[in-house]
């Protein structure tokens, strides 16, 4: 219809993407919300309100609406959407836009509804949802509707997911809610017992980016960080290295490596064949911590590679889904309707 817009949102933990068909990725924002505790008026969406993570007086508070990939506080929620939607297409609403998004592969039917009710209410003409590792295929150049196996492996903010891909479906699949904010939150604890002192979620962030690793002996860097002295009160320097960040996701980084060993158990051989052919894919923001990908390359035996631009791969797909389920059957890319 002329006017419409299709839209693919990867609506995710740490970050929302937004992708408009024809013109690519156009919006990539934090998934937080700053809002008055006191009247319950929100104060600022995204970008501006991960500025106050750490930094409100006492009435403001700075929320992430998203735990672990699904939907903590509805309302917000949707008037997050609402704001990311308005910000893309305007606030028209004589051509409400089509949008896919993307959920992680082990929702509940309650959780998706959620999601699709919460875009609806926030101006969608209609939902459509697809499962993360499909759009994180799509989005990394795969042919998801070829008949050969396809795995991959999206780490996101909140959720891990893991699947065997073939014939536009998901054949093996497994999800777990320890992903990137896990990591940071390693980081906290291990700093707060290990030099008494007290960091916040931006600090473990960059210390993840800057200095991270998915192994011990990975890379040999270091940094100062600054905190809040947990016997003093007092702001205190300390320096942290890349080994003793590894150490502190140690357990969070080798439960990702057991479950996709799980999973390549459970591929039947001629599947498990193929991936041995063509690999295995990592994507999302995740994946990009130093050594991972040769990490589960070594555990696995298994090429492994970090697609390109991982964090917007799933943003790309979800956008690609719309244009594949005009082409193929809905249920064969495991997708779910609501006009």
């Amino acid at each position: 219809m002329f006017g419409s817009i299709d839209i693919g949102i990867d609506l995710g933990t740490a970050n929302v993407l937004v992708y408009v068909k024809g013109k690519g990725v156009v919006l990539r924002e934090p998934s937080v919300v700053a809002i008055d505790r006191d009247t319950g008026r929100v104060l600022a969406i995204g970008e501006d309100a991960r500025q106050m993570i750490g930094r409100t007086p006492g009435n403001i508070i700075a929320i992430r609406p998203l735990r672990d990939g699904v939907i903590a506080d509805y309302d917000i929620t949707e008037g997050m959407l609402r704001h990311f939607i308005d910000k893309v297409v305007g606030k028209s609403f004589v051509f409400r836009p089509r949008i896919m998004i993307c959920i992680p592969s082990g929702v509940t039917s309650v959780e998706q509804r959620a999601v699709q009710e919460a875009a609806e209410q926030a101006g969608a003409k209609y939902t459509q949802l697809i499962e993360e590792p499909l759009a994180a295929a799509l989005g990394a150049g795969l042919d998801i509707s070829e008949p050969y196996g396809s795995m991959v492996v999206d780490i996101g903010g909140g959720t891990t997911d893991i699947a065997v891909i073939s014939l536009g479906g998901i054949v093996v699949s497994d999800s777990l809610r320890i992903a990137g904010d896990r990591f940071n939150e390693e980081i906290i604890n291990y700093v707060r017992r290990e030099f008494n002192l007290m960091i916040g979620e931006r600090t473990a962030e960059n210390i993840k980016i800057e200095i991270g690793a998915a192994y011990r002996g990975a890379r040999d860097d270091s940094m100062d960080i600054r905190g809040r002295d947990l016997l003093t009160g007092l702001p205190k320097n300390v320096q942290i290295t890349s080994d003793e960040v590894a150490g502190a996701v140690e357990s969070s980084v080798m439960q990702i490596v057991e479950h996709v060993k799980n999973v390549l158990e459970d591929t039947p051989p001629e599947l498990a064949s193929d991936i041995m052919d063509h690999g295995i894919i990592m994507t999302g923001g995740g994946a990009m911590l130093y050594g991972l990908t040769e990490l589960i390359r070594h555990a696995t035996d298994i090429p492994t590679v970090l697609a390109d631009d991982p964090m917007s791969c799933v943003a790309i797909g979800t956008g690609k889904a719309l244009d594949v389920f005009d082409r193929m059957d809905g249920k064969a890319i495991h997708m779910e309707f609501k006009d």
